[in-house]
């Protein structure tokens, strides 16, 4: 509590009043001048009175903007060059050609040997190759299982998220019948285009709150999605005739998922995902305006028009007549004025044309967009020299650039093998045991036990090597110390599996001794001889030896 200073007492002899009211008015900016209320929640300077600061929950500041950000993120990949680049960045560096998967069956607590639990998985990987290497695990039969991948991750960082179904049909000639069909994310809406944040009935369903399309019981647990027949912005939806949703359950009565929904979080109570591009948006569209104003200027200032006023009346065409017709750009537009390669206009007398010069191409250019492109580069967590493909600083700065971006792909790899690689490989290898094709006593009895056999790690692109020597040599080190396993650094220097490639390895072994063998005989006794070689050898009597 403030104290009355000499001031106040002065003033409090002449009016008591006044001088308590002083008092209280510093006691009041004692508390208001504290924390966050002189900085970031300062409501009286002059440069923070005007931060539009309001906000809501997750679904005032995410779910009903979704729509817009979506439609406006796929445009940015369609229309602007850095928007694209950014995301085929990242599919290309998290996915490439597909996770492939490396099971890790618990073989101590399933009291399997490791020569038992090495022939189970390589089965495992028999059987899942089987299914995911073909189209036929496509609901549309479009692509492969590691295509897929590429389409789910590349549409989720698009559009903020994507649905997979898991659907079962059989197939001739194919012993698996689960089928993924990837819906885009626009498809799960509400019913009517309306949310629903209380108990009410739904189409013959009683809901207790449906937002986007996600449904959950009260206790906020999703329960169930509401996917469109068609897409909400085709054309074709509005002549399909009758529009339906939908409702389909999350989990079916096993517990197994219906639903695959790939998204990242970024609030609690968030139902539906952001797209990438979300908080760049305005600065990449800022930016392909003004690169299409750069090029359209410098267009124009490589044109070379001659105009020519002359004493007499000309009959010749008038501007914007003199380019042949099959040569205009915007030849649809009656009143647009365009200028030609090396073309001459004759102008009638009084006539003027004056042209302010644009100077282009301009020196600042390229300035703000490598500015530009740091910023955007930042909220992308993609280092600008990964970003442009431009590694023109020195080593140090170029390797530090690639493993920051390492730690983004691993963090975007780790969210999507475990909502989309993962509960798939599971699927499938439940069916593959149901159908009898894979033995693993008690897995559909003890969840424990179906942990111990589904037990997988996906491994993706392999490393951008700065300095191939170095790293191999640093791998081998920290495999020494202990500090990592072979099977680890096989994965993140080549993307390879350990095991497989030892086993690779000892063929190729015995293969060259032979080869070896037949080139170079090794005399009688001291070797062994080849087959051919060596009959040979007795059938004639004589030798070499």
């Amino acid at each position: 509590m403030a104290k009355m200073n000499f001031l106040d007492r002065a003033i409090a002899v002449i009016s008591p009043m006044r001088a308590v009211k002083r008092v209280a008015a510093r006691t009041a900016l004692e508390f208001l001048n504290s924390g966050y209320s002189q900085y970031g929640a300062s409501t009286t300077k002059k440069n923070m009175r005007g931060w539009m600061y309001y906000g809501g929950s997750a679904k005032e500041d995410i779910e009903d903007n979704i729509d817009i950000l979506r439609q406006r993120s796929r445009d940015a990949y369609m229309g602007i060059p850095t928007a694209a680049a950014a995301l085929k960045t990242l599919r290309t560096n998290v996915v490439a050609g597909g996770l492939m998967p490396s099971p890790q069956i618990d073989a101590e607590y399933l009291k399997l040997t490791n020569e038992q639990a090495e022939a189970l998985q390589a089965q495992i990987l028999r059987e899942f190759a089987l299914w995911a290497d073909t189209k036929i695990c496509d609901a549309d039969r479009m692509d492969n299982f590691y295509q897929l991948q590429q389409l789910a991750f590349l549409s989720y960082i698009m559009s903020g998220d994507v649905f997979a179904l898991l659907l079962m049909k059989e197939h001739p000639g194919q012993p698996y019948s689960l089928r993924v069909r990837i819906i885009e994310a626009d498809r799960v809406c509400s019913p009517d285009g309306y949310d629903r944040l209380v108990p009410c009935e739904v189409k013959g369903y009683k809901v207790h709150s449906i937002v986007q399309g996600v449904e959950t019981d009260e206790d906020g647990m999703v329960v169930a999605y509401w996917i469109y027949n068609h897409h909400p912005l085709s054309s074709l939806a509005n002549q399909a005739g009758k529009l339906e949703w939908t409702r389909v359950e999350a989990y079916g009565s096993s517990g197994r998922p219906n639903v695959l929904h790939v998204m990242n979080r970024e609030r609690p109570g968030q139902r539906r995902g952001v797209p990438v591009l979300a908080p760049v948006l305005e600065a990449l569209k800022q930016l392909g305006r003004y690169t299409e104003a750069e090029i359209t200027a410098a267009v124009i200032s490589a044109m070379f028009t001659v105009f020519i006023q002359s004493a007499t009346v000309q009959t010749g065409k008038p501007i914007g007549e003199a380019i042949p017709p099959e040569q205009l750009i915007d030849a649809q537009d009656q009143g647009s004025i365009e200028l030609g390669n090396g073309a001459i206009v004759a102008l009638n007398p009084g006539e003027t044309v004056e042209f302010a010069d644009p100077k282009h191409p301009n020196s600042g250019y390229d300035a703000f967009y490598s500015t530009m492109v740091r910023e955007i580069s930042s909220g992308l967590e993609i280092p600008p020299e990964v970003l442009e493909k431009q590694f023109t600083q020195n080593f140090s700065s170029a390797r530090g650039s690639l493993n920051e971006f390492w730690r983004t792909c691993g963090m975007q790899r780790d969210w999507f093998s475990d909502d989309f690689c993962q509960p798939i490989y599971e699927a499938l290898l439940a069916e593959a045991v149901a159908r009898g094709r894979i033995q693993a006593p008690g897995f559909f009895s003890d969840p424990v036990i179906r942990k111990a056999y589904t037990d997988c790690k996906w491994n993706g692109p392999a490393r951008t090597a700065m300095n191939p020597s170095q790293e191999v040599e640093a791998a081998v080190k920290r495999v020494e110390a202990g500090f990592s396993t072979a099977e680890e650094e096989t994965a993140q220097l080549t993307g390879g599996d350990f095991n497989r490639n030892i086993r690779k390895r000892v063929i190729e072994a015995q293969r060259k001794r032979k080869v070896d063998q037949i080139s170079n005989p090794l005399p009688n006794g001291l070797g062994e001889i080849p087959p051919d070689h060596s009959g040979e050898e007795q059938k004639g009597g004589t030798g070499n030896a």
